[in-house]
Protein backbone atom coordinates (compact mmCIF):
# COMPACT_ATOMS: atom_id res chain seq x y z
CA UNK A 1 0.00 0.00 0.00
CA UNK A 2 1.31 3.60 -1.12
CA UNK A 3 1.42 6.21 1.55
CA UNK A 4 0.01 9.39 1.65
CA UNK A 5 4.03 10.58 1.37
CA UNK A 6 4.83 8.36 -1.01
CA UNK A 7 2.22 8.93 -3.34
CA UNK A 8 2.17 13.14 -3.38
CA UNK A 9 6.29 12.62 -3.87
CA UNK A 10 5.98 10.09 -6.23
CA UNK A 11 3.86 12.62 -8.46
CA UNK A 12 6.20 15.39 -7.99
CA UNK A 13 9.04 13.41 -9.17
CA UNK A 14 7.08 12.40 -12.00
CA UNK A 15 5.66 15.70 -13.18
CA UNK A 16 9.18 17.15 -12.85
CA UNK A 17 10.77 14.39 -14.53
CA UNK A 18 8.01 14.71 -17.18
CA UNK A 19 8.67 18.58 -17.75
CA UNK A 20 12.15 18.06 -18.12
CA UNK A 21 12.08 14.99 -20.44
CA UNK A 22 9.71 16.91 -22.80
CA UNK A 23 12.56 19.35 -23.90
CA UNK A 24 14.46 16.04 -25.17
CA UNK A 25 11.70 16.06 -28.30
CA UNK A 26 12.29 20.11 -29.23
CA UNK A 27 16.18 18.80 -29.38
CA UNK A 28 16.29 17.67 -32.82
CA UNK A 29 14.47 20.26 -33.83
CA UNK A 30 16.68 22.42 -32.46
CA UNK A 31 19.37 20.84 -34.06
CA UNK A 32 17.83 19.98 -37.47
CA UNK A 33 21.51 20.48 -39.17
CA UNK A 34 23.01 17.51 -37.55
CA UNK A 35 22.21 13.67 -37.60
CA UNK A 36 20.49 11.52 -35.49
CA UNK A 37 23.88 9.43 -34.21
CA UNK A 38 25.42 12.67 -33.79
CA UNK A 39 22.86 13.95 -31.48
CA UNK A 40 23.10 10.81 -29.44
CA UNK A 41 26.65 10.96 -28.98
CA UNK A 42 27.06 14.41 -28.32
CA UNK A 43 24.05 14.09 -26.02
CA UNK A 44 25.55 11.03 -23.96
CA UNK A 45 29.07 11.84 -24.51
CA UNK A 46 27.99 15.32 -22.56
CA UNK A 47 26.18 12.57 -19.98
CA UNK A 48 28.96 10.59 -18.98
CA UNK A 49 30.91 13.86 -18.32
CA UNK A 50 28.71 15.33 -16.35
CA UNK A 51 28.01 12.12 -14.33
CA UNK A 52 31.82 12.09 -13.91
CA UNK A 53 32.32 15.10 -12.11
CA UNK A 54 28.82 14.86 -10.12
CA UNK A 55 30.33 11.33 -8.78
CA UNK A 56 34.26 12.59 -8.08
CA UNK A 57 33.35 14.01 -4.74
CA UNK A 58 32.18 10.02 -3.65
CA UNK A 59 33.89 7.96 -6.37
CA UNK A 60 35.74 5.68 -3.89
CA UNK A 61 32.71 4.91 -1.59
CA UNK A 62 30.55 4.19 -5.24
CA UNK A 63 33.05 2.16 -6.62
CA UNK A 64 33.80 0.43 -3.58
CA UNK A 65 29.91 -0.82 -3.66
CA UNK A 66 30.47 -1.97 -7.62
CA UNK A 67 30.45 -5.37 -8.90
CA UNK A 68 30.39 -7.03 -12.12
CA UNK A 69 26.48 -7.48 -12.66
CA UNK A 70 25.93 -3.74 -11.50
CA UNK A 71 28.65 -2.67 -14.69
CA UNK A 72 26.85 -5.45 -16.66
CA UNK A 73 23.33 -4.41 -15.94
CA UNK A 74 24.12 -0.56 -16.20
CA UNK A 75 25.94 -1.32 -19.88
CA UNK A 76 22.29 -2.92 -20.98
CA UNK A 77 19.96 -0.67 -19.51
CA UNK A 78 22.23 2.30 -21.17
CA UNK A 79 22.04 0.96 -24.01
CA UNK A 80 18.06 0.19 -24.13
CA UNK A 81 17.05 3.33 -22.35
CA UNK A 82 19.73 6.04 -23.97
CA UNK A 83 21.78 5.51 -26.93
CA UNK A 84 18.96 2.90 -28.78
CA UNK A 85 16.03 4.99 -27.54
CA UNK A 86 17.21 8.30 -28.33
CA UNK A 87 18.24 7.51 -32.18
CA UNK A 88 14.62 6.48 -32.63
CA UNK A 89 13.13 9.09 -31.11
CA UNK A 90 15.64 11.64 -33.19
CA UNK A 91 14.93 9.82 -36.34
CA UNK A 92 11.38 10.01 -35.60
CA UNK A 93 11.24 14.13 -35.15
CA UNK A 94 13.64 14.92 -37.80
CA UNK A 95 11.42 12.76 -40.28
CA UNK A 96 7.68 12.99 -38.99
CA UNK A 97 7.28 15.81 -36.43
CA UNK A 98 6.74 16.25 -32.42
CA UNK A 99 3.57 15.36 -32.49
CA UNK A 100 3.62 12.07 -34.03
CA UNK A 101 6.57 10.91 -31.95
CA UNK A 102 5.01 11.80 -28.92
CA UNK A 103 1.59 10.36 -30.03
CA UNK A 104 3.38 6.69 -30.26
CA UNK A 105 6.00 7.42 -27.34
CA UNK A 106 3.02 8.41 -25.32
CA UNK A 107 1.42 4.57 -25.32
CA UNK A 108 4.87 4.16 -22.77
CA UNK A 109 2.17 4.85 -20.21
CA UNK A 110 0.31 1.81 -21.11
CA UNK A 111 2.72 -0.90 -22.63
CA UNK A 112 4.98 0.08 -18.94
CA UNK A 113 1.77 -0.67 -17.06
CA UNK A 114 1.03 -3.93 -18.81
CA UNK A 115 4.59 -5.19 -19.04
CA UNK A 116 5.33 -4.76 -15.43
CA UNK A 117 2.22 -6.20 -13.96
CA UNK A 118 2.93 -8.21 -11.55
CA UNK A 119 -0.19 -10.05 -9.21
CA UNK A 120 -0.08 -8.58 -5.88
CA UNK A 121 1.61 -5.61 -6.81
CA UNK A 122 -0.33 -2.19 -6.70
CA UNK A 123 -3.65 -1.46 -8.30
CA UNK A 124 -5.33 -4.58 -10.20
CA UNK A 125 -5.09 -4.01 -13.82
CA UNK A 126 -8.98 -4.23 -13.86
CA UNK A 127 -9.37 -1.22 -11.96
CA UNK A 128 -6.63 0.38 -14.36
CA UNK A 129 -8.91 -0.44 -17.55
CA UNK A 130 -10.46 2.71 -17.60
CA UNK A 131 -7.83 5.50 -16.83
CA UNK A 132 -5.81 3.59 -19.49
CA UNK A 133 -8.36 3.90 -21.85
CA UNK A 134 -8.66 7.39 -21.46
CA UNK A 135 -4.71 7.37 -22.27
CA UNK A 136 -5.18 5.74 -25.78
CA UNK A 137 -8.33 7.85 -26.75
CA UNK A 138 -5.64 10.82 -26.26
CA UNK A 139 -3.39 9.10 -28.07
CA UNK A 140 -5.70 8.42 -30.31
CA UNK A 141 -6.81 11.61 -31.12
CA UNK A 142 -3.20 12.91 -31.54
CA UNK A 143 -2.87 10.53 -34.21
CA UNK A 144 -5.96 11.31 -35.89
CA UNK A 145 -4.81 14.87 -35.78
CA UNK A 146 -1.10 14.56 -37.23
CA UNK A 147 -2.90 11.88 -40.32
CA UNK A 148 -5.44 14.31 -41.42
CA UNK A 149 -3.66 17.88 -40.98
CA UNK A 150 -2.38 19.17 -44.26
CA UNK A 151 1.59 17.79 -44.65
CA UNK A 152 4.16 18.22 -47.58
CA UNK A 153 6.22 15.18 -45.50
CA UNK A 154 6.18 12.39 -48.12
CA UNK A 155 5.05 9.16 -47.11
CA UNK A 156 8.17 7.34 -46.41
CA UNK A 157 9.23 9.80 -44.41
CA UNK A 158 5.96 9.38 -42.42
CA UNK A 159 6.74 5.50 -41.81
CA UNK A 160 10.54 6.52 -41.00
CA UNK A 161 8.87 8.01 -38.13
CA UNK A 162 6.75 5.51 -37.19
CA UNK A 163 9.08 2.79 -37.08
CA UNK A 164 12.06 5.08 -35.29
CA UNK A 165 9.29 6.42 -32.81
CA UNK A 166 7.85 2.61 -32.67
CA UNK A 167 11.94 1.25 -31.85
CA UNK A 168 11.97 3.80 -28.90
CA UNK A 169 8.72 2.81 -27.62
CA UNK A 170 9.54 -0.68 -27.44
CA UNK A 171 12.92 -0.16 -25.87
CA UNK A 172 12.27 2.16 -23.47
CA UNK A 173 9.53 0.10 -21.88
CA UNK A 174 12.08 -2.65 -21.48
CA UNK A 175 14.07 -0.32 -19.97
CA UNK A 176 11.41 1.56 -17.60
CA UNK A 177 10.34 -1.92 -16.08
CA UNK A 178 14.22 -3.78 -15.90
CA UNK A 179 15.25 -0.07 -14.19
CA UNK A 180 12.43 -0.16 -11.76
CA UNK A 181 12.87 -3.95 -10.49
CA UNK A 182 16.65 -3.50 -10.67
CA UNK A 183 16.11 -0.32 -8.48
CA UNK A 184 14.61 -1.91 -6.22
CA UNK A 185 16.55 -5.06 -5.54
CA UNK A 186 19.55 -2.29 -5.44
CA UNK A 187 19.15 -0.74 -1.82
CA UNK A 188 22.78 0.07 -1.73
CA UNK A 189 22.40 2.52 -4.29
CA UNK A 190 20.64 6.02 -3.68
CA UNK A 191 18.05 6.95 -6.91
CA UNK A 192 20.83 9.77 -7.61
CA UNK A 193 23.64 7.38 -7.68
CA UNK A 194 21.79 4.97 -9.92
CA UNK A 195 21.13 7.70 -12.22
CA UNK A 196 24.82 9.19 -12.23
CA UNK A 197 25.95 5.81 -12.70
CA UNK A 198 23.61 4.74 -15.32
CA UNK A 199 25.47 8.28 -17.11
CA UNK A 200 28.77 7.37 -16.55
CA UNK A 201 28.03 3.79 -18.37
CA UNK A 202 26.30 5.59 -21.08
CA UNK A 203 28.90 8.46 -21.79
CA UNK A 204 31.57 5.01 -22.10
CA UNK A 205 29.34 3.41 -24.62
CA UNK A 206 28.87 6.26 -26.86
CA UNK A 207 32.67 6.60 -27.56
CA UNK A 208 32.00 3.77 -29.81
CA UNK A 209 29.64 6.31 -31.41
CA UNK A 210 32.50 8.72 -32.19
CA UNK A 211 33.77 7.51 -34.91
CA UNK A 212 30.62 6.85 -37.26
CA UNK A 213 28.73 9.90 -36.04
CA UNK A 214 32.15 12.75 -36.50
CA UNK A 215 34.30 11.36 -38.31
CA UNK A 216 32.33 9.35 -41.30
CA UNK A 217 29.73 10.80 -43.15
CA UNK A 218 27.41 13.68 -42.52
CA UNK A 219 27.67 17.51 -43.20
CA UNK A 220 30.40 20.27 -42.27
CA UNK A 221 29.16 22.60 -40.17
CA UNK A 222 30.82 25.85 -38.83
CA UNK A 223 32.48 26.75 -35.69
CA UNK A 224 28.90 28.39 -34.49
CA UNK A 225 26.51 25.35 -35.43
CA UNK A 226 29.00 23.35 -33.54
CA UNK A 227 28.81 25.40 -30.22
CA UNK A 228 25.03 25.57 -30.50
CA UNK A 229 25.32 21.40 -31.05
CA UNK A 230 27.30 21.45 -27.71
CA UNK A 231 24.92 23.86 -25.70
CA UNK A 232 21.74 22.05 -26.46
CA UNK A 233 23.53 18.64 -25.80
CA UNK A 234 24.88 19.74 -22.45
CA UNK A 235 21.49 20.97 -21.76
CA UNK A 236 19.62 17.96 -22.73
CA UNK A 237 22.07 15.94 -20.56
CA UNK A 238 21.80 17.63 -17.26
CA UNK A 239 18.09 18.45 -17.44
CA UNK A 240 16.72 15.72 -18.22
CA UNK A 241 19.19 12.87 -17.98
CA UNK A 242 20.90 13.44 -14.60
CA UNK A 243 17.88 15.69 -13.20
CA UNK A 244 15.42 13.95 -15.18
CA UNK A 245 16.56 10.37 -14.24
CA UNK A 246 17.57 11.02 -11.17
CA UNK A 247 13.96 12.78 -10.42
CA UNK A 248 12.30 9.03 -12.47
CA UNK A 249 14.45 6.56 -10.23
CA UNK A 250 13.06 8.88 -6.92
CA UNK A 251 9.75 8.08 -8.31
CA UNK A 252 10.23 4.33 -9.49
CA UNK A 253 11.47 3.89 -5.58
CA UNK A 254 8.14 4.82 -3.81
CA UNK A 255 5.47 4.15 -6.36
CA UNK A 256 4.33 0.65 -8.59
CA UNK A 257 4.84 0.61 -11.90
CA UNK A 258 1.38 0.27 -12.36
CA UNK A 259 1.43 3.89 -11.42
CA UNK A 260 4.37 5.28 -12.31
CA UNK A 261 4.66 4.05 -15.64
CA UNK A 262 1.30 6.33 -16.51
CA UNK A 263 3.31 9.61 -14.87
CA UNK A 264 5.34 8.96 -18.45
CA UNK A 265 2.02 10.51 -19.96
CA UNK A 266 3.65 14.22 -18.65
CA UNK A 267 6.68 13.87 -21.07
CA UNK A 268 3.87 13.44 -23.43
CA UNK A 269 2.11 16.55 -22.10
CA UNK A 270 4.97 18.55 -21.83
CA UNK A 271 6.86 17.97 -25.02
CA UNK A 272 2.82 18.30 -27.08
CA UNK A 273 3.45 22.19 -24.93
CA UNK A 274 7.26 22.94 -25.96
CA UNK A 275 6.21 22.07 -29.46
CA UNK A 276 3.37 24.22 -29.43
CA UNK A 277 5.71 26.78 -28.14
CA UNK A 278 8.10 26.23 -30.84
CA UNK A 279 5.53 26.33 -33.66
CA UNK A 280 3.91 29.43 -32.39
CA UNK A 281 0.64 28.07 -32.08
CA UNK A 282 -2.09 27.03 -29.82
CA UNK A 283 -3.38 23.43 -29.87
CA UNK A 284 -6.25 21.97 -33.00
CA UNK A 285 -9.13 21.00 -30.92
CA UNK A 286 -8.48 17.10 -31.25
CA UNK A 287 -4.77 18.03 -30.05
CA UNK A 288 -6.64 20.13 -26.91
CA UNK A 289 -9.15 16.82 -26.26
CA UNK A 290 -5.96 14.33 -26.28
CA UNK A 291 -4.29 16.54 -23.47
CA UNK A 292 -7.44 16.47 -21.23
CA UNK A 293 -8.11 13.48 -21.98
CA UNK A 294 -4.52 11.47 -21.18
CA UNK A 295 -4.64 14.35 -17.84
CA UNK A 296 -7.69 12.60 -16.95
CA UNK A 297 -6.37 9.64 -17.23
CA UNK A 298 -3.63 9.87 -14.83
CA UNK A 299 -5.68 11.77 -12.40
CA UNK A 300 -8.15 9.04 -12.32
CA UNK A 301 -4.89 6.61 -12.08
CA UNK A 302 -3.35 8.79 -8.72
CA UNK A 303 -7.44 8.52 -7.23
CA UNK A 304 -7.37 4.36 -7.60
CA UNK A 305 -3.56 4.26 -6.08
CA UNK A 306 -4.75 6.14 -3.03
CA UNK A 307 -4.25 4.12 0.06
CA UNK A 308 -8.29 4.13 0.75
CA UNK A 309 -9.01 3.04 -2.77
CA UNK A 310 -6.01 0.35 -3.13
CA UNK A 311 -7.97 -0.88 0.50
CA UNK A 312 -11.40 -0.72 -0.77
CA UNK A 313 -10.29 -2.92 -4.35
CA UNK A 314 -8.77 -5.49 -2.69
Amino acid sequence: MISPRNLLLGLLYGLFAGALWGGVFLAPKLLDAFTPLQMTAGRYIAYGLAAAVLLAPTWKSVMARMDARDWRDLALLSLLGNLVYYVGLSVAVQTAGVALASLIIGLLPVTITLAGARRGEGTPLKSLAAPLALIIAGGVCINVAVFTAPSGAPAGKLVLGVLGATLALAVWTAYAVWNARRLAATPKFSSHEWSLLTGLATGLLSLALVVPAFMLGGKSHPPAAWTWFWMVSFAVAIGASVIGNGLWNAASRVLPLSLSGQLIVFETLFALLYGFLHEGRWPHLLEGAAIVLMLAGVIWSVRLHRPSAVHAGE
